[in-house]
């Protein structure tokens, strides 16, 4: 899989979303991002942006109720990307971390694509919402992405007072971790793994 292109286009539909995700893992940091969700695009845009990943996204959804079923499946839509961006992962650096601050916050995200998914979320947010969206989305967006994405996601914020600074530090931290650990290793022969499959 080193060697050829690694992107994915996937389209899912149910009763209550129509996502389409296109994701390029050796992109550019460009970002065409339409959720209905201001405050989400925003945050994809983050990911995007410094894990140098060309990432499209087109949503509509049931947003007269709320935005968590959007929210979700973007998130589920957006790891089965990732997923199959990556192949096999062969030749992948797969374990990385990254720390970001914004100001007065500072947020930590560590991940292992490793086939396994689980999902540590340990942050708290002074209000119930950002620009509309219910801050419990953030964590359930997170768990989401990594058990279609097949990884270990583990998310700290360490500290902060603005919400806002908060969840962005998340998201760039987000980016830069998946970039760090979807590079190519040149020294890498076949999947990063004692076990000789992840």
């Amino acid at each position: 899989m080193s060697g050829s292109a690694r992107v994915a286009e996937i389209h899912r539909v149910t009763r209550e979303t129509d996502v389409w995700v296109r994701l390029n893992l050796d992109g550019s940091g460009q970002a065409d991002l339409r959720t209905g969700i201001g405050f989400f695009d925003h945050m994809l845009h983050h990911v995007a942006h410094h894990g140098l990943f060309d990432l499209s996204v087109k949503a509509s959804g049931d947003l007269h109720i709320d935005a968590h079923h959007t929210v979700e499946d973007v998130s589920i839509v957006l790891g089965q990307a990732l997923d199959r961006a990556l192949g096999d992962r062969a030749g992948i650096v797969r374990m990385a971390d990254a720390w970001v601050t914004m100001d007065e916050a500072l947020a930590q995200v560590v991940v292992d694509l490793s086939g396994r998914p689980y999902a540590v979320f340990n942050g708290e947010f002074a209000g119930p919402t950002l620009g509309g969206m219910s801050v419990s989305l953030i964590p359930h967006m997170l768990e989401s992405l990594a058990a279609h994405g097949r990884m270990n996601l583990h998310t700290r914020i360490v500290y902060g007072r603005d919400d806002h600074h908060k969840a962005e530090a998340v998201f760039k931290a987000l980016g830069r971790a998946l970039d760090a650990a979807t590079s190519i290793d040149a020294r890498r022969l076949g999947v990063p793994s004692t076990k000789g499959v992840l």
